[in-house]
């Protein structure tokens, strides 16, 4: 799991903005993360805008991905939190080679941010720009209908490498988390980020599928991306969570379906929380593409849930064979 850009502790209810910190136990450059900008806003309102760099590398093994710091990048790249309102102003430091761009789903952007050679904004090899996120909350239009907000479970990634649509780039792992949280929105314990690529997860082969590690009751968030040709169903076993934006039930009598498998395709994204182990207790939980043929060929992962002490339960009988994520904060 790569580092977070925000501090979740620093949201509550009364304060609308966060401040930023890493959300993993790994330690964070400074340089990579809050600089206030003084930036005029509409109305005489200054905006809360904030800034930070993002690298877009060659990761040793020729992969590709984006950090906060050189030498850092992973895949998938550095998850970002922002809140409804904020302005996010990321300057772009393409390390490699070739071309590169940085192009967002889910929030609002000029041309000059789309990140694709059609606006020539993206940033050629050695160089550098600034793409620009703006975030808002719901309200109504002038004619009286609602305008939705910007709170969702969103991503970024490259839109230049290899094709005009960033084919090679995505398959690469140019690629990561976006969240914009709404004031209020229940805060998790740890967030993990699961990424269908083809027939890979978080970029890795058949059978080496990232496991996330959480305590019996933590609250933990999922985000689900998917990208390339194929569509997959994401199922997790022994948890469950309600099919809208946040994943929970707002009130005892909030109609959203509750499922614990979920349909995804290219460049769709969605997320939950759940509480680990809640009414099933610790153990090796899987998660995995439901398509028979995917899990088959190694599109399978572990949810461990350790117990209070954070003993880990003996699973040596599953045969799997990933690499531990212990991300959260």
């Amino acid at each position: 799991m790569a580092k977070s850009l925000f501090s979740r502790r620093a949201f509550t209810a009364s304060a609308a903005f966060a401040a930023f910190a890493p959300l993993v136990a790994s330690s964070q450059s400074a340089a990579a993360v809050d600089k206030p900008a003084d930036k005029p806003g509409k109305g005489g309102k200054d905006p809360v805008v904030r800034r930070m760099t993002l690298y877009a590398e060659q990761l040793p093994d020729g992969q590709l991905g984006y950090g906060l710091e050189p030498g850092k990048a992973t895949i998938p790249g550095p998850l970002i939190e922002m809140v409804e309102g904020e302005t996010l102003e990321i300057e772009m430091v393409n390390n490699l080679s070739v071309p590169a761009s940085l192009h967002v789903h889910g929030v609002d952007y000029d041309q000059a941010s789309d990140g694709t050679r059609l606006t020539n904004s993206l940033v050629e090899p050695g160089g550098r720009r600034t793409y620009v996120w703006r975030t808002h909350a719901p309200g109504r239009r002038p004619g009286g209908s609602i305008e939705p907000g910007s709170a969702g479970y969103w991503h970024y990634h490259d839109h230049v490498v290899g094709t005009d649509h960033g084919t090679g780039g995505i398959r690469q792992g140019l690629y990561g988390p976006l969240i914009v949280r709404r004031k209020g929105d229940t805060l998790p314990d740890k967030t993990f980020t699961v990424v269908f690529n083809d027939m890979m997860i978080n970029n890795r082969p058949g059978h080496e599928a990232p496991e996330f590690v959480a305590k019996v009751g933590e609250r933990v968030e999922w985000i689900v991306i998917t990208h390339g040709e194929f569509y997959h169903t994401f199922h997790i076993h022994g948890h469950r969570w309600a099919d809208n934006r946040t994943g929970l039930l707002e009130h005892p009598n909030d109609p959203s379906r509750i499922i614990d498998t979920k349909i995804t395709g290219p460049a769709e994204s969605f997320g939950f929380q759940v509480i680990a182990g809640e009414r099933v207790g610790p153990g090796a939980w899987m998660y995995h593409c439901h398509v028979q043929s995917h899990s088959d060929m190694g599109m399978a992962g572990i949810f461990m849930v350790t117990d209070e002490n954070g003993d880990v339960p003996d699973h040596s009988g599953g045969g799997h064979s990933g690499h531990t994520d212990h991300s959260g904060h």
